[in-house]
């Protein structure tokens, strides 16, 4: 083994290699070999290596009038790892890159590979020097770091081209001298040279790539020094642009000064060189917080000094390669929703407008996949329309690398029923429907929940519709059986209008699915387009009896039959069809109005199924066929008292209807609705004069209501036949036709009754809902062990049932 003493002499060794062009700079890639040595005392070899290299020269100053001669002469004067003889070759290559095009970004057409991650920075002026560094003279790098600040600059340089290869990594980590020194060096001179700061930060850049070296990378703080040099260079790149405007303001006012003019061309030049400089510095720096950020706890640090404002602040910018960065580290952010809501206070939506669309293909992918995390909010939606994106991201569609996550974006807009009609401006349906029609067996998800969704506007389901696009739809539903697709024809079923008519073709197929019942999610949805079209030249009682539908029905109401969606549906088809007269009796006579009650019973927790029965007892009270079923046959109108308080507001609605249709036909209902109505709007006024009858009669004499000569209680009495609970005394004793209210005053009768009754207007409910016993023993309304017409018909939460029979009126006994 070779001990450390008998090393003597390195002998280095460069040999040339083949010229090329770099594949989008304008610079010559020259490719060579190194061979190090060790040499013993005797200067016998002891210790070898061999290593591929290359090295950069980038003519920037070539143009289509420059002297390819003299400027092959000068490349190969200052480059000594290119043999004199190669002249004639490097003049054809600068020739090349004379008349080689300008590599623009890649347009958004077309589908490409998009890359995940922002690539690497590239190197700044500072860093582009003809020297190669060496692994073996870091120590004369370091003595570098003293000197004057252009030696500062390249001994940074140097250090940097060490650290770009990860082989180094490791050796240049562990000199803490090296570090620290950079360290140092970028705390005290970083507002110097944006070029030393530049440098530094990249080498820090080029060991954040591996999380094991994170932990020393905080140790120095570079995390909170990389924030300040960056809100100081925003500040100053601030000023710049007040200065710049202030001399283009002034050279526009006066047009014929020309030295103004100049003065603001030459400030433009400046300022341009600066930026670009500035820009290098902004994205390495980004880029190392980007990379120290995968630890959540240091990216809480970063978000409470302000990184998201200086995230968003940067979006002004127009260098492809930042902002690429830039809206990575946002769209990381994005994810928690304090981030969020500082981005929109920052109005980053219409920061993101002047990217939707661009051409550079991975900054608009990053663009809306950041927008899609944005998207989730209602707000942010709202903004985007606001801003005018919704047309852009429609056109979007048509590019394969984004369609994706543009559908998701565009299914979190129509989410939002203000915004499904924002849709019809655009040129969505056209392209939707294309993609929906030529899509294979299975669309994507996205594309069907978008459908879906317009599918419930209106103007939407118009278009859709128009032409032969329902046709094409079912065709397609019923050849696949695609329950998606089907529940967007659902949705278009719905709408009032000429589109309602357009499914009449439809119906035997529909009721031929429904028979089926082989696909059932795609069965269910076939049952609920049947349940929407309510078409008033409908003949339903045709189609009842040519595809004999009242014994499926009777079946699926059946108790436990069928799913509750399922029995939702056959309620729902059941209104509809009851709106025929003829198909109302057919329905009356097969025993379906005592299904729908038994039905009551079982599913009085589910207030849809309650409302959709309700509203069959409501089309069938239009009818003279089925009204006296109802009102004479059924136990439907002490169901439909009981439900006149539920606490469903369209519950109530529909009993209200209903009731009030019945009472014009039944003077013996009417009463009793009338006395239910009183009772209800009244009920704490009928409380406390119930409290006061039995403080007056405290003597347990007067607790006996039968013994002769006493009044019986307020409980056993028609309440609508004491007139002295209406009217008052006088100072005889006498009645009076007016009373005396709670400010002690006389009022006419008529002009205001208790707790604001009046015999003209319609019942006003109480907001309370004070509900009715439910006997555990006895059973109650819904036929748990007890028959309305035998018991008494309900009692309020606080009443007695031997002390109260208030209802034994009735005739329910």
């Amino acid at each position: 083994m070779m001990q450390a003493e008998d090393a003597r002499y390195l002998k280095r060794k460069v040999k040339g290699g083949s010229i090329d062009v770099h594949p989008t700079e304008k610079a010559l890639v020259v490719n060579y070999e190194l061979e190090a040595t060790i040499l013993g005392e005797m200067g016998d070899p002891m210790l070898g290596e061999r290593k591929e290299c290359q090295k950069i020269i980038r003519v920037k100053g070539l143009h289509e009038n420059s002297d390819l001669s003299t400027l092959a002469k000068e490349i190969i004067e200052k480059c000594k790892l290119i043999h004199p003889s190669k002249l004639p070759e490097v003049e054809q290559l600068l020739y090349y890159l004379q008349n080689r095009k300008e590599t623009a970004p890649p347009k958004a057409s077309g589908k490409t590979k998009l890359s995940d991650k922002p690539g690497d920075p590239a190197f700044s002026d500072g860093s582009e020097i003809n020297e190669v560094a060496n692994i073996n003279d870091v120590d004369d790098y370091l003595e570098m770091l003293y000197e004057e600040l252009p030696e500062k600059v390249k001994g940074c340089a140097l250090i940097l081209q060490l650290a770009r290869n990860p082989d180094n990594l490791e050796e240049l980590f562990q000199n803490e001298t090296v570090v620290s020194a950079l360290v140092r060096l970028l705390r005290e001179e970083w507002k110097r040279s944006t070029d030393l700061a530049t440098n530094i930060i990249y080498i820090f850049f080029c060991f954040s790539s591996f999380s094991s070296f994170h932990a020393v990378i905080l140790h120095f703080k570079m995390g909170t020094l990389c924030m300040t040099i960056i809100q100081h260079e925003l500040k100053k790149h601030e000023l710049w642009q007040d200065e710049l405007n202030k001399k283009k303001k002034a050279a526009d006012t006066d047009k014929n000064n020309t030295k103004l003019r100049d003065d603001y061309e030459k400030s433009l030049k400046k300022y341009e060189g600066l930026v670009r400089k500035q820009e290098q510095l902004l994205r390495v720096s980004y880029y190392l917080l980007l990379n120290l950020a995968e630890d959540l706890s240091v990216e809480l640090k970063m978000r409470n000094k302000g990184v998201v404002k200086m995230l968003v602040n940067t979006l002004d910018r127009n260098n492809f390669e930042l902002l690429i960065l830039v809206v990575s580290f946002l769209k990381k952010l994005s994810i928690f929703i304090e981030n969020k809501k500082e981005m929109v206070d920052l109005n980053i939506v219409e920061k993101l407008t002047k990217l939707i669309p661009c051409d550079h293909e991975d900054l608009l992918n990053i663009t809306i996949r950041l927008l899609l995390n944005l998207s989730f909010d209602p707000d942010i939606r709202s903004k985007i329309i606001k801003y005018g994106l919704l047309p852009k991201l429609v056109n979007l569609l048509t590019n394969e690398n984004h369609r994706l996550m543009v559908l998701c974006i565009l299914y979190h807009i129509s989410m939002d029923d203000k915004a499904k009609s924002m849709f019809t401006f655009t040129d969505c349906f056209p392209i939707v429907m294309k993609l929906l029609l030529e899509s294979p067996e299975t669309p994507d998800i996205e594309l069907l929940a978008l459908c879906i969704n317009l599918a419930s506007n209106k103007r939407a389901a118009q278009i859709i519709c128009e032409g032969q696009g329902l046709k094409l739809l079912m065709k397609r539903a019923f050849k696949f059986k695609d329950p998606l697709l089907i529940k967007m024809i659902r949705n278009l079923s719905q709408h009032s209008g000429p589109t309602k008519n357009l499914f009449i073709d439809y119906i035997p197929d529909l009721c031929s699915h429904v028979l089926d019942w082989d696909n059932e999610e795609f069965s269910l949805e076939c049952l609920g387009i049947l349940g929407n079209l309510t078409i008033p030249e409908l003949d339903y009682e045709l189609i009842l009896k040519e595809y004999n539908l009242i014994p499926w029905i009777k079946g699926k109401l059946q108790s436990g039959s069928a799913e509750d969606d399922v029995v939702l549906d056959v309620v729902i088809l059941v209104g509809t069809v009851c709106s025929d007269d003829a198909c109302a009796k057919l329905l009356a006579d097969s025993n379906i109005i005592h299904l729908l009650i038994e039905l009551l019973n079982a599913k009085q927790e589910d207030d849809e199924v309650v409302c959709q029965i309700v509203y069959v007892f409501y089309q069938m009270i239009f009818h003279e066929a089925t009204r006296e079923i109802i009102i004479k046959e059924t136990q439907a109108p002490a169901y439909l008292i009981d439900l006149m308080h539920d606490k469903n507001a369209e519950i109530r609605s529909v009993c209200d209807n209903t009731l009030d249709m019945i009472g014009e036909f039944d003077e013996e209902w009417a009463t009793k609705i009338q006395l239910e109505k009183f009772r209800w709007h009244n009920s704490q006024w009928l409380e406390m004069v119930e409290s006061r009858q039995v403080d007056e009669f405290a003597d347990p004499s007067y607790m006996y209501p039968d013994e002769p000569g006493f009044d019986p209680y307020l409980q056993d009495a028609d309440i609508l036949d004491r007139p002295d609970l209406f009217y008052g005394y006088d100072n005889t004793g006498h009645l009076t036709p007016e009373y005396i209210d709670d400010a002690g005053m006389y009022s006419d009768f008529y002009s205001q009754q208790p707790y604001g009754y009046e015999p003209d207007d319609p019942y006003v409910r109480p907001e309370a809902h004070l509900g009715f016993i439910r006997d555990a023993h006895q059973g109650d309304l819904y036929g748990r062990g007890m028959d309305p017409y035998e018991q008494d018909y309900g009692q309020y939460v606080n009443g007695d049932q031997e002390k109260s029979p208030m209802y034994r009126d009735y005739g329910y006994r």
